[in-house]
Formats: structure tokens, C-alpha cells, sequence
């Protein structure tokens, strides 16, 4: 899994970790140079080679050092940037059934959080392992050219050290896996709360929401420095593993230096080659640790990947302008959110024929807004079929598919950004002069001529710088923007003033003129203005008809238009 992220910046890896081991070479060089220094002051020598030598391999260490560090960062950088890219644009696809069982904070944290800790991964586990193993083994060779004997004890040593090691990076990694976790559970809590702010504070229920993300970062603390805790040992261990082989060369070889076995020269240049040794032997280390980080974070956007997207395919044209209106069409249609939920839809059949308007009435929970969300194939019936022109919504493309219909969904959702982005969400390339009229159609151009910057002015987060009604409005337009062949309009017109209401509830009349259109709503004037009803309950279609007719056949649509004055003192 990890190599799938890292495969497309396998060149530059490369180049860093060549420049790596180049600079580990010069490194390596030193102490024999050193050696020979030492060789020529006691023979009464010139050192004047060995020290112009030396010089320059410590600058070329210095140099070849940083510009490998800066291409492998670099290169880090650029794996995290294809992470980050790659995820969004896979999430940005997930179905809606998908998205519902998953906690937006905790998507996002994998998108930041886990995505970022693949720059650590990156380099000091990939890189880090190769340079260190291939340094650590190329030191090892020339101390056993040095002194064989003192390469034994050294070896001996770190054996013990490694073992010790071994026990203690499994911990690491499911300490760090917690610890991202618990990341993406603070996440979600704050997600949550700033969802609703405004009714969290006017329940005075901050304290309890802060307790809860509290405890979420707490707990995302205590497994990270868990994990910290195990790092550090594993790091010390090696540490000490390094001054215990120091120490015992130092003693050891000082004896054969004693008894004639070796000259000083070979022990000072062996233990030249075991402080250097130390190097290489804390990067792989840090590699073994690092890479339990980044594989619990490499296993959280795995996760994440494998839930269920819609096909990729290119966005499709908007319809032309005067495209024949769609027809909709349910056969007996099953559906429940959930395997372990009550069915919404009981075997739902109707029918509604190009051009006109259809409203949508019944009992909250009979399952209205579901119709829209089935025609825009948020979600898959268990069982029937939606046609739209006679054609299985499931054999159309999905771009194809929502690019003939137009949502104004329920609380009407405005982005961050500006008026015009939202109005043009779905409608990029629409003129001026078709902006211009839609906002008049929707009288959406008074509120422009008001704000300090037009339609450049920023809406704020969720749009909480416009009203409830003009945030209605500016879905209507964004809605009518795209020109639809099937109009879904869902309680759309709930919180506008009557005044704003007879403006929009004719222009709904004339877009019906033209195309289809589906509403749910509950009042008088929409509902008789309507072509056809269609009565729903509890999951099922009661009757079809018109508001005279419904009103004196069905007892249902009866109670409902006497109770949410759905009818007229004299319904004759």
C-alpha cells in the first residue's frame, strides 16, 4: 500500500537516496584518512596531503548532505500532495449511502492528519532504510578490513540491542494506529458542534460538547505519547547499544594495542568507524519506528478507499436550451436506508408525464423526499424500478443522469465562497444575460443591489450571512441555472414571505409550462396549482388525482388539508 503512493516519485526517491549514500561514502572515508594522518605525524611526515583530504571530504559530506535532504523532502512533499489529491477527488465520489455511515471529521482527518504523516514515512522509513542499511553494512565491511576481532565485539553488542528493538516496534505500532484514531474522532466531534453551533449554544450545551471533544483529544494524547514512550526506548536503546560497543572497543582494543596485535592508528580509526557506525544503526532504527506511524496512517486511508463510490466518468452537458421535459416513472418500488432498517418505500408506483407540475403530500415519514433522492440515485431501491423516460435510472451515466434534473433540496445548503460561486455551482459557463434573468425571476436582484460587493460578496460558512428565504432562493436559481428537464423542488419555498412566495410560486407555474416538475410541499397554493397529487403513506401511494378530487375521495388527504390548511373553506 505504501509503495502505491510512493511508485510515481520512485526517480527522485532514487536520486535522493543516491546523494544519501554519496554522502555516506565521503563519510566512511574519513577515519582511513584520519588513520593515514595519524601514520605520517608518527613517522615525522607532511600532513599536509591527508589534511587537505580531510577538508575536503567534510565539505563535500556538508554539500552533498543538504542537497540530498532538500530532494528528499521535496520529494515527501510531493507524495503527500498526490495523497491528498488522490483521496479528495475518491471521497468527493462516495456514494451518499457511504457517506452517511461515516463521520465527515473523521474522512477529513485522513485527508490531513494520516495523509501528512506519509512525509515521515517517506523518507525516514523508504530512504532511511536503504541509505541506513546499505550505509550500516558498508561501515561494517570496512571495520572488519580494519580489525576483524574488534568488528566481533562490536556486532555482539548491537546484536543484543536489536533484539531489544524487536520486541518494541509492534507497540509502536498500535499505539500510533489509537493515536490516529482518536484524531479522527476529535475530528468528528468538532465537526459536529460547528455543524450546529448555533444550536448548541442556544441549548447552553457547550460545556458538555467541549467535554466530549476533550476527551477525544485527551485520548488522541495519551496513545501518542504511548507511542513516544516506546520510540524513545527503541531510540536509546540504540544509543546505549553504541556506547556499551565504544566502551568494550575501547577496552578491548586497547589491549591489543598493548600486546602489539594492532597499532594506535587501527584503533583510533576503528573507533572512528564505531561513532559513525552510530549513524547509520539511529536511522534504521528510526526507519523500523517511522514506518509503524506511517503504516497506521497508511491503513486509515486504505479504509477510507475502500468504501463505495460512484463510477468515475466526465461531466456531462447541461440540456440545451428548450430540451424536451423528462417523464418519471416509479413501478413498485422498494427501499430502506439500511439492511438492519424499517422499509421507507413499500412497493411505491406512479406516474408523472412530461411538462406540468406533480406535488408530493402526506404524513411526515411517508417517504416524499426519498422519491427525489432515489431519481437522483443518492441511493439504489432494494427492489422495482425508477424510469426516467422510460429508461431504468440505473442504466443511465450518473453525470448524464443529474445533469438533466435540477435539486433544491429541503434546508436548501449555500457554500462558503461567494454569491455567484453558489449560483453557478452547477451552471459554469452560463451567460450574463441568463445570470441576470434568473436572478430577477427568483428577485434575487434586490438582495445583490444590497450587498456591499454584489454578487461577488461573500455568503459566509453555509451561507449564514443570507436569511432562510434568501438562501431558498439562491437554490431555486442555482436550480433553474442548469436549465433541468425534471425540476425536484423539496419544500422550496418553506421559508420565503408570502410576498416572495407568489413571486416564486409563479415562477414555478411557467417553468412547469416548459418542463417537469416534481414539489413536496404542504400548502394551499402550491398544492392546487398543481397538476396532479400524489398522496403518500407510510411508505405507500394512497391516491393520485387532483386537490378537488382528493379532497372529497381520499379521507387521508381530507385530514391533511383540513389540518394543514391544505384546503378552502368551501373545497366546492
Amino acid at each position: 500500500m505504501l509503495l502505491h503512493h510512493v511508485r510515481p516519485h520512485r526517480r527522485a526517491l532514487l536520486a535522493g537516496a543516491v546523494l544519501s549514500l554519496v554522502t555516506g561514502a565521503t563519510g566512511l572515508a574519513l577515519p582511513l584518512v584520519a588513520r593515514a594522518l595519524i601514520d605520517d605525524l608518527a613517522d615525522d611526515r607532511s600532513i599536509t596531503g591527508p589534511l587537505f583530504l580531510m577538508s575536503a571530504l567534510v565539505i563535500a559530506n556538508a554539500c552533498v548532505g543538504a542537497l540530498g535532504a532538500y530532494v528528499l523532502r521535496r520529494t515527501a512533499e510531493s507524495v503527500v500532495l498526490a495523497a491528498r489529491r488522490s483521496l479528495s477527488s475518491f471521497l468527493l465520489r462516495l456514494r451518499i449511502s457511504a457517506v452517511d455511515r461515516s463521520e465527515p471529521g473523521d474522512l477529513m482527518a485522513r485527508v490531513t492528519s494520516d495523509t501528512t504523516l506519509l512525509r515521515q514515512v517517506t523518507t525516514d522509513s523508504l530512504v532511511g532504510a536503504g541509505t541506513g542499511g546499505l550505509t550500516l553494512l558498508a561501515t561494517l565491511v570496512m571495520m572488519a578490513v580494519v580489525d576483524p576481532v574488534l568488528l566481533a565485539v562490536t556486532v555482539s553488542v548491537i546484536a543484543g540491542a536489536g533484539c531489544v528493538i524487536g520486541l518494541i516496534v509492534p507497540r509502536i505500532h498500535r499505539a500510533s494506529r489509537q493515536a490516529q484514531e482518536s484524531v479522527g474522532l476529535m475530528g468528528a466531534a468538532l465537526e459536529r458542534i460547528l455543524g450546529a453551533l448555533r444550536t448548541v449554544k442556544a441549548s447552553g450545551a457547550e460545556h458538555r460538547e467541549e467535554q466530549a471533544v476533550h476527551a477525544a483529544a485527551e485520548e488522541s494524547w495519551r496513545q501518542a505519547v504511548r507511542a513516544a514512550k516506546w520510540e524513545a526506548l527503541a531510540g536509546n536503546t540504540a544509543g546505549l547499544s553504541m556506547q556499551v560497543a565504544f566502551l568494550t572497543v575501547l577496552g578491548f582494543g586497547g589491549a591489543r594495542v598493548a600486546t602489539g596485535a594492532i597499532d594506535i592508528g587501527t584503533l583510533v580509526a576503528f573507533l572512528l568507524y564505531v561513532f559513525y557506525l552510530m549513524s547509520p544503526l539511529q536511522e534504521l532504527v528510526q526507519a523500523v519506528t517511522q514506518y509503524q506511524v506511517g503504516a497506521a496512517a497508511v491503513a486509515r486511508i486504505q479504509e477510507a478507499r475502500r468504501l463505495p463510490t460512484e463510477p468515475q466518468r466526465p461531466p456531462a452537458p447541461l440540456p440545451a436550451p428548450g430540451a424536451a421535459p423528462a417523464a418519471l416513472a416509479f413501478e413498485d418500488v422498494r427501499f430502506r436506508y439500511g439492511p438492519d432498517l424499517p422499509y421507507v418505500h413499500h412497493g411505491v408506483s406512479f406516474r408523472v408525464p412530461p411538462r406540468g407540475m406533480t406535488a408530493f403530500v402526506g404524513p411526515s415519514g411517508a417517504g416524499k423526499t426519498t422519491v427525489f433522492s432515489l431519481v437522483e440515485r443518492f441511493y439504489d431501491p432494494e427492489a422495482g424500478r425508477v424510469l426516467l423516460d422510460g429508461r431504468d435510472v440505473r442504466d443511465w451515466p450518473i453525470p448524464e443522469l443529474r445533469s438533466a434534473l435540477g435539486y433544491v433540496e429541503q434546508d436548501a445548503p449555500v457554500l462558503s465562497g461567494t454569491l455567484r460561486d453558489n449560483l453557478l455551482l452547477g451552471a459554469p459557463d452560463t451567460t450574463d444575460d441568463a445570470l441576470e434573468e434568473v436572478l430577477r425571476t427568483t428577485r434575487l436582484d434586490g438582495l445583490t443591489a444590497r450587498l456591499p460587493e454584489g454578487l461577488d460578496t461573500r455568503v459566509g460558512h453555509r451561507g449564514t450571512k443570507l436569511s432562510g428565504g434568501e438562501r431558498q432562493r439562491v437554490a431555486i436559481a442555482r436550480a433553474l441555472l442548469r436549465r433541468p428537464r425534471l425540476l425536484l423542488l423539496d419544500e422550496a419555498t418553506s421559508q420565503l414571505d408570502a410576498v416572495n412566495e407568489a413571486a416564486l410560486r409563479d415562477t414555478v407555474a411557467e417553468v412547469a409550462g416548459r418542463t417537469t416538475v416534481l414539489v413536496v410541499a404542504h400548502r394551499l397554493s402550491t398544492v392546487t396549482m398543481a397538476d396532479r397529487i400524489v398522496v403518500m403513506d407510510a411508505g405507500t401511494v394512497r391516491a393520485v388525482g387532483s386537490h378537488r378530487e382528493l379532497v372529497t375521495a381520499d379521507p387521508l388527504y381530507a385530514e391533511l388539508a383540513a389540518t394543514q390548511f391544505l384546503a378552502s373553506p368551501d373545497p366546492g
